[in-house]
């Protein structure tokens, strides 16, 4: 399982007894839960349970065995939806600009598209999920960057690396060292394509 990774199959019964009302009701609704970048004892995986405000966000662990259906962010970049706001027509935009690389779409229109539960509004951002198993160039990430901001809603591309998420807007910027974020944390690093010591 990898982060952004939308699953089916927890229950209220995986859940922690102090868990919000909110969040019963989401899971008993059926909802899938986001694979997010935590430990987990071996046999569970890290999730997150999203409900419909933004600030509704809850931490959980699911049993690897409850899994019943699995849906990866790269699935989802095809999928058309009948909704026009801003994130879907910039998903619409991006779709020829990203179709030679390994992409997924991930975030509220993520859930949206793998759901139909309408997760986005008008002034929803796009987030979006580049796969960089080989080392992408500031230059190039500048160049990409630029592309992305022609968008008609802001995109939050996040590059992952063999070790971890880096944000695209923060590898095309100046700063030498940039925010890697993995299963053990966040860690300033140089190079995200390179192990945190």
């Amino acid at each position: 399982m990898n982060a952004h990774d939308l699953l089916w199959g927890m229950t209220p019964g995986h859940l922690p007894a102090d868990a919000p009302a909110w969040v019963l009701d989401v899971i008993g609704a059926g909802h899938p839960v986001v694979v997010r970048r935590a430990q987990a004892e071996p046999g569970h995986v890290a999730v997150g349970v999203r409900g419909r405000l933004r600030e509704q966000r809850f931490a959980a662990v699911m049993p690897l065995a409850a899994v019943r259906r699995r849906v990866v962010p790269e699935a989802l970049c095809d999928v058309i939806s009948p909704r026009n706001l801003p994130a879907l027509r910039a998903l619409a935009q991006l779709r020829t600009v990203l179709a030679k690389e390994i992409w997924g779409v991930t975030g509220s229109a993520g859930f949206e598209l793998a759901t139909g539960i309408e997760a986005l509004h008008a002034q929803s951002d796009l987030d979006l999920l580049l796969r960089t198993p080989e080392r992408l160039g500031r230059g190039d990430a500048e160049d990409l960057l630029a592309i992305l901001d022609t968008a008609p809603c802001a995109v939050d591309l996040q590059l992952q690396t063999p070790y971890g998420a880096v944000a695209l807007r923060e590898w095309a910027g100046p700063s030498q060292r940039v925010l890697l974020k993995n299963a053990s944390g966040a860690h300033l690093v140089v190079d995200p394509w390179q192990a945190v010591a």
